[in-house]
């Protein structure tokens, strides 16, 4: 049995630094979120292959405590930049970190996939590092609800594990009318789709 000290610590905030691409940025995080000590292979596989214009409309989805919105909100300062997670403690550590990041064009809100998404709100950029067990039928619904909110050549960012790499061709020809594999990591795949 752990004794008090220990669980004090363990319900302490995680706190650290990362890189990603350049832009220095502080996070905590907490367990029970997904990779709470670090960024994972899969979000910097992502983060480097990012294209985003200053005034870029972006959207994390699935954004845990924010390493991915924080970044895109950090290379498009004049752009707004929201974050998504059906995970009422990812939203609160996103919007925190982004205070603490001094992002003020971030913020996060509660939301399965798009389905809280005010659905007149369009995106220039859509990001996701994609759950592998989030199932066929909720991937279904994601793709097609991108493409549906994305502007007239936005583009979709989506990584996942290797395993899923063909499924992700297959679909994202199937919605987009387009595919791109970025990069294959060892584990992750990243590819992108535009909106014609």
């Amino acid at each position: 049995m752990l004794n008090q000290e220990t669980l004090d610590k363990l319900r302490r905030d995680i706190v650290f630094e990362a890189d990603l691409a350049g832009e220095p940025l502080n996070f905590h995080s907490t367990w029970g979120i997904f990779s709470p000590r670090e960024i994972d292979e899969g979000t910097r596989l992502l983060v480097e292959r990012l294209d985003i214009r200053p005034t870029d409309h972006c959207l994390d989805l699935g954004c845990g405590y924010g390493p991915i919105g924080l970044f895109m909100a950090r290379r498009a300062p004049q752009g707004e930049t929201l974050m998504v997670d059906k995970d009422f403690l990812a939203v609160e550590y996103a919007n925190a970190n982004a205070k603490r990041n001094g992002l003020g064009n971030a913020e996060a809100m509660l939301s399965n996939a798009f389905n809280h998404i005010d659905p007149t709100r369009r995106f220039d950029i859509i990001a996701s590092n994609i759950p592998a067990k989030v199932g066929k039928e909720m991937l279904s619904l994601i793709l097609h609800d991108a493409w549906q909110r994305l502007n007239p050549g936005g583009k979709l960012y989506v990584v996942t594990i290797n395993g899923l790499r063909q499924y992700m061709k297959r679909n994202l020809n199937e919605v987009f009318g387009n595919y791109k594999k970025l990069k294959q990591g060892r584990t992750y795949t990243v590819a992108l789709a535009h909106k014609a």
